[in-house]
């Protein structure tokens, strides 16, 4: 038996519901999931990357392709960024299959400005489709996966670790991560994994003029890493949506048991655990903390030994 016919049909008799699957990595991950022998919800409204308007043709073309390669998928093109949308999405999956396995939160918007720029409508409706959307699918999935003993894969981003005017982007995804390892705990028991990606993607759907704008001013004027505090390396491989799909789809399977409440970065060749935060630098006064105390040079020079202010003028 070849390696191909032995690794065929990872999720035959599972389901999985992929939000945001109409384009890009959302329509990867579904057509994956499909090849694998997935059931597939292709949950997309199918509005445009800044937010806005709807076309379930995208849904439905999606769908379209699977059932072409003989796989089986159904539309859904509720907005999930409400507890009734997320109930919805759910509830096609277990009209239509009658269970689920997987849960994906793909869907996302980006409406970049610098942060005196940033309307309320900004900030908030950026928020309801990134953050409040992967609560509101995990509050109605909950007890289908317990069922199950399934798995969640919420999409972060490493624009979360730092991103030039993209703050309400940047603090959803960051709150995605925190969501994540708080559903790792509060499904643990139950079999239930929930496991985060931040995916690097040259075809994404978010690789719209306005963000690239972004990235083109901190490398070529500020002189920073565009996301992160580092320059990400690729490995030399353009970094494609199907590539992070595979990192999805992985995060389902018995492989990636191990892993829970974790995030994963993926761009082109290049996979890697991100390390959980923790406390370095640990200074300890045995009467709690002043300001003098704070100020003295040699507990100041510990703190902050050899950084600086990369994003100073001039710096």
């Amino acid at each position: 038996m070849s390696r191909e016919e032995r690794v065929a049909n990872r999720f035959e008799g599972k389901v999985a519901v992929v939000t945001g699957a109409g384009r890009g990595i959302g329509r990867e991950t579904a057509l994956l999931f499909a090849r694998e022998g997935a059931g597939v919800v292709v949950n997309d409204l199918g509005g445009g990357p800044l937010g806005g308007g709807g076309d379930p043709a995208v849904a439905e073309a999606v769908v379209a392709e699977i059932a072409a390669a003989g796989g089986t998928a159904v539309p859904e093109t509720s907005s999930v960024a409400s507890l009734a949308g997320g109930k919805r999405v759910v509830e096609a999956a277990l009209d239509s299959f009658g269970r689920l396995d997987f849960l994906v939160n793909v869907a996302g918007i980006a409406r970049p400005h610098r942060i005196w720029e940033l309307s309320e409508e900004d900030w908030d409706l950026v928020h309801d489709v990134n953050l409040k959307a992967p609560f509101a699918t995990a509050r109605a999935a909950a007890e289908p996966l317990k069922r199950t003993r399934g798995a969640i894969v919420n999409f972060s981003s490493m624009s979360g670790l730092g991103h030039y005017a993209m703050a309400n982007y940047n603090a959803a995804k960051e709150g995605v991560v925190g969501l994540t390892r708080t559903l790792a705990r509060d499904l643990g028991a139950f079999g239930v994994r929930a496991n985060a990606i931040r995916p690097l993607s040259h075809r994404s759907n978010m690789a719209i003029p306005e963000v690239l704008e972004t990235v083109r001013y901190s490398v070529e004027e500020a002189g920073v890493p565009p996301i992160s505090s580092e320059w990400l390396s690729t490995g030399g491989v353009e970094p494609l949506p199907q590539h992070v799909a595979a990192v999805v789809a992985w995060l389902c399977t018995e492989d990636a048991a191990a892993l829970n409440g974790r995030e994963v970065f993926i761009g082109g060749g290049h996979v890697a655990l991100l390390q959980e935060p923790q406390l370095v630098r640990s200074q300890f006064a045995a009467a709690g903390w002043t300001l003098d105390a704070l100020a003295d040079p040699a507990v100041s020079r510990a703190l902050t030994w050899n950084q600086r202010n990369p994003f100073a003028q001039g710096a």
